[in-house]
């Protein structure tokens, strides 16, 4: 029985006190095309042109010094859409609505881009808190807002990406648990309810994975 509305988030599992659920996270390994098959499948061949599609939106947004490095955000970004989408799957955990695990994508990625930025481009950095064309009366409280505006990079990109993935599995449990004891035309309403929110989920889904790998690739881009 579910004790509060955010149960459905505990990472525990159900048949021990260990948190086996987290596991969940290397389900997305099973979805990996084989590349090394002789005949490629059609998921292959759509896969190849979606990450080949991502690909090109990251290079764009980097220097041609830092092309090489789309590597990493593309399978950022693979990493996070396979989660997403396994968290709409029944029985399965949504591993992406914590911050604990979108934490440890956001603040790793931010402290690298930190410590290159201020050791390689000093000088670039310190430029980067004050935007041009800022008055000289202005600057400093200019550098304060950029100052906190960069501090709180990782914490706004991992909170988005749980508060999204989090807000549709709620709305799906809430519309559930109102579900018993109704008359059968306004369950079926609910029924249909249920189908456009999870219709809605699959866009967030892919969405959300876009966006965080999106920021973190302008993050990237920022230090260079």
């Amino acid at each position: 029985m579910m004790t509060n509305l955010f149960s459905v988030f505990d990472p525990s599992s159900s048949l021990t006190n260990l948190p086996l659920n987290w596991l969940s996270t290397f389900l997305g390994l099973l979805f990996i095309p084989f590349v090394y098959w002789m005949m490629p499948s059609r998921w292959s061949l759509l896969w190849n042109k979606i990450i080949e599609g991502v690909h090109n939106e990251f290079k764009a947004l980097l220097t041609p010094s830092q092309s090489k490095t789309t590597i990493i955000f593309t399978s950022l970004f693979s990493f996070i859409l396979f989660n997403n989408f396994l968290g709409l799957m029944p029985y399965i955990f949504t591993s992406t609505s914590h911050l604990s695990m979108t934490l440890s994508l956001s603040l790793p990625l931010w402290i690298s881009f930190m410590l290159f930025g201020w050791i390689n481009h000093t000088q670039h950095m310190f430029a980067h808190l004050v935007p041009q064309g800022t008055p000289g009366a202005l600057m400093p409280f200019m550098v304060l807002i950029e100052t906190i505006s960069n501090i709180i990079r990782p914490g706004t990109l991992a909170v988005r990406l749980s508060a999204n993935m989090m807000a549709g599995h709620l709305l799906l449990t809430l519309l559930e648990s109102s579900a018993t004891g109704l008359p059968l035309t306004i369950l079926m309403v609910l029924i249909g309810a249920q189908i456009l929110l999870l219709v809605l989920e699959t866009a967030v889904a892919m969405i959300q994975s876009y966006v965080f790998a999106v920021l973190s690739t302008l993050y990237s881009s920022e230090v260079n």
